[in-house]
């Protein structure tokens, strides 16, 4: 997006990049279709310790500016939940959509290009296994840790530092929980379960699916509390959302005096998950000889189910990295370094981290598109 817009504006552009191909990470998101953008773009879908420095870029180049180019190119899209849109095809037609630009406005593109140095003087000096490249403006685009089979490395906080700039630690986000021990055992067999449920951390909270895994739990719901979350910190999980499942065993055990918890439990779960409800309980036979104590306990695992993580599965499988280049030290309008004429981050580098859902995508064109008014 960066490139682009500076070959709009008659730049000479250079693109060095380490991976072999152009837009990995575009390729692989969305199960391969791409969750390019959401209806729905408000600065409390991000996350950053400078909270009002994505509104610049967001406010003057909107989802709606995307979803404008991608109709123009003829890319057919559709709305999969909660204002996220995905190619109906493969998300190699953004890609080839933004190589298509980026060849129509002079773009050059060098892949498997490793840079070991960069240095300003006068002018900056980059120098990578491809040669030695100067230029008047270095633009810093690589992303973080996550998937680091895709290439991905901590190259961009590098950089900064040897620039002067602070770095917010970065952590994985949008990652898997797992658990060890005894929770890790009993879980297993919950392995490939999908609920809806309301997960809650540090008073933050996303209603969407749960996926039972066998190292833990994943899914939408899961994967946005994550950026939430700290090591040691309880995560609560209300498994049927709007029902109260204390009244609804009182009830039943006066309707239903033979009935086993179990049988209750599954008209609001599915059954693999409430005959393990029933067995974490202990209570098993008939509601008749169940107290209200006991009943409270089962509706407590089903309405708010505590639980500490042991940690999450890591920059390996992590779809974004949290924290990064702290913001305080740029543009909000260019994205250029306050104390280092010509040099800009943007995108994933940067300590703004988007939720799941077409967020960070959005961010990237965003920051991209400012960057390349001025760079």
């Amino acid at each position: 997006m960066c490139a682009i817009e500076c070959g709009k504006r008659g730049r000479q552009v250079l693109v060095l990049e380490r991976s072999k191909r152009a837009a990995e990470k575009i390729r692989i998101s969305g199960g391969g279709r791409c969750n390019f953008t959401n209806l729905t773009i408000k600065p409390e879908n991000f996350l950053s310790g400078n909270p009002r420095f994505c509104l610049s870029a967001l406010r003057r180049y909107t989802q709606h500016d995307f979803i404008a180019r991608i109709e123009a190119r003829g890319i057919a899209y559709h709305e999969k939940t909660l204002g996220q849109l995905f190619c109906d095809g493969s998300s190699q037609q953004i890609i080839d959509m933004l190589l298509d630009d980026c060849q129509a406005h002079g773009v050059r593109i060098v892949t498997d290009c490793d840079i070991a140095n960069v240095q300003k003087a006068e002018e900056f000096s980059v120098t990578t296994n491809r040669g030695i490249y100067s230029s008047e403006a270095v633009v810093i685009a690589c992303g973080g840790k996550s998937i680091p089979k895709m290439g991905a490395t901590g190259f961009g906080y590098d950089v900064a530092r040897k620039f002067g700039l602070d770095i917010i630690d970065p952590y994985p986000a949008l990652v898997p929980l797992i658990f060890e021990g005894k929770l890790l055992r009993d879980l297993k067999s919950l392995a490939g379960v999908a609920i809806d449920v309301v997960v809650t951390c540090n008073k933050t909270r996303f209603a969407e699916a749960l996926l039972f895994t066998h190292r833990g739990l994943s899914g939408p719901a899961i994967l946005q509390i994550s950026s939430y979350w700290s090591p040691g910190q309880r995560i609560v999980i209300d498994m049927a959302p709007g029902r109260d499942v204390f009244s609804e065993l009182k009830q039943a055990r006066t309707d239903h005096p033979k009935q086993g918890v179990q049988s209750i439990l599954a008209t609001c779960l599915p059954n693999r998950v409430a005959q393990y409800v029933e067995e974490m309980s202990a209570c098993s036979g008939n509601l008749a000889d169940l107290s209200d104590k006991r009943l409270n306990q089962v509706a407590e695992r089903v309405n708010r189910w505590q639980l500490t993580p042991d940690g999450n599965e890591g920059f390996r499988t992590a779809e974004v990295t949290a924290g990064g280049v702290d913001t305080r030290g740029l543009s909000s309008k260019t994205f250029e370094c306050n104390d280092v004429s010509g040099l800009y981050f943007i995108g994933e580098v940067l300590d703004v981290t988007g939720h799941l859902g077409g967020y960070n995508f959005q961010w990237a064109w965003s920051s991209g598109w400012a960057a390349g008014q001025v760079a």
